[in-house]
């Protein structure tokens, strides 16, 4: 994280405690079956693999979210587990589900646009993306 300003160093902790959290809550709810959880897999046709595997995922991307040298993976998994999210919102499941007022697809828009400043601020410690920058210098 050396490479980023002070200004972009707080940037990140704020976008990555904020993705971080929405992601944590929502783990006891995969993992113990509670009906919400259980109701949106099965409309989606995933329901129990979907969920267990998503969660497994989501675990995953908050441990590295929360790590400083791997936030950019973190993020990068977080795009991708939401990212099925917000099209699993956008074609099956609606805006709202079980009348939470759009509560949950809010919160996985939030979790894509946190998920993506990060990435955006990383950039540079993103493998692939890193060998283009020191191609373009050199």
């Amino acid at each position: 994280m050396s490479s980023l300003s002070k200004t972009e160093q707080v940037v990140s902790w704020i976008c990555r405690i904020v993705a971080a959290v929405i992601l944590a809550q929502t783990l006891l709810f995969k993992f113990t079956g509670a009906e919400e959880s259980i109701y949106i897999f099965s409309k989606v046709g995933l329901e129990p693999w979907g969920r267990y595997v998503s969660g497994v995922a989501e675990l995953i991307a908050v441990i590295l979210l929360l790590t400083p040298r791997f936030a950019w993976a973190g993020a990068l998994l977080a795009l991708g587990v939401i990212s099925g999210a917000l099209v699993s919102h956008l074609t099956v499941l609606g805006s709202v589900v079980k009348d939470d007022g759009g509560l949950l697809f809010g919160l996985a828009i939030t979790v894509f646009v946190t998920s993506a400043v990060i990435a955006f601020l990383h950039r540079r410690q993103i493998p692939v993306v890193s060998q283009l920058f020191k191609t373009q210098i050199a």
